[in-house]
């Protein structure tokens, strides 16, 4: 009875993964209308095979919360993840504290580092409201592909949008869209299984440490 009894074992936690812990990782912070309804940038990745949002409240006006995510990026103000887990990447990932006046200026065709070799490019920005990036990465070189240009064969496919929306007078809504299309269908999924926990552990890292930073700048 022990292969049975494991085999319902693992269909079990597979469909309590699935039913009840994944929508929670994909939709954290976000409410129902929030992760159901369109967003800005989401003509980025027009047909993703996964997306999640993620969400914040933040008590400071958007005016304040905005210049934190203009100078997103390694080398620049980092991530404002989990410091220790980004030294350790030796990726020269580092968590600015500040508002960095010299990381203030970005532009559509900018690049956001996500490492010292290369990162995402800005296709969307609305100062104040709306920060769009991503692209397409050739997995057989690892490499991004020129801006409209969808590499054949094995690619990802990568959009990663940044909402802010007003809250009250005093209060911004910070919504963090991802949307991914892959080929294979078969590498895919199996991206997604390593994918999905990681990036959820360190993308509501980065909301929270964004929140703490601008309410602490505004108090």
């Amino acid at each position: 009875m022990r292969g049975p009894l494991a085999a319902l074992a693992a269909a079990s936690a597979g469909a309590a993964y699935v039913l009840a812990v994944r929508p929670r990782l994909l939709h954290w912070g976000a409410t129902t209308q929030e992760a159901a309804g369109p967003l800005a940038g989401d003509e980025i990745v027009p047909a993703p095979r996964l997306q999640s949002t993620r969400a914040v409240t933040i008590a400071a006006p958007v005016s304040e919360v905005w210049p934190w995510l203009v100078q997103l990026g390694a080398g620049r103000g980092g991530f404002y993840s989990y410091d220790w887990f980004e030294k350790t990447t030796g990726l020269g990932l580092r968590s600015a504290d500040r508002i960095l006046p010299e990381l203030q200026r970005l532009e559509v065709g900018d690049i956001v580092p996500l490492s010292p070799d290369g990162g995402l490019p800005v296709r969307l920005l609305e100062s104040g409201a709306v920060l769009g990036l991503g692209g397409s990465i050739d997995l057989r070189t690892g490499k991004m592909s020129p801006a409209g240009v969808r590499p054949t064969g094995r690619r990802l496919d990568i959009g990663w949008t940044f909402v802010l929306r007003p809250a009250g007078p005093q209060a911004t809504r910070l919504l963090s869209r991802t949307r991914y299309d892959y080929s294979p269908l078969v590498e895919g999924l199996a991206l997604r299984t390593l994918l999905e926990p990681m990036q959820f552990l360190m993308e509501r890292r980065m909301l929270l440490g964004i929140r703490s930073r601008a309410e602490g700048r505004r108090s």
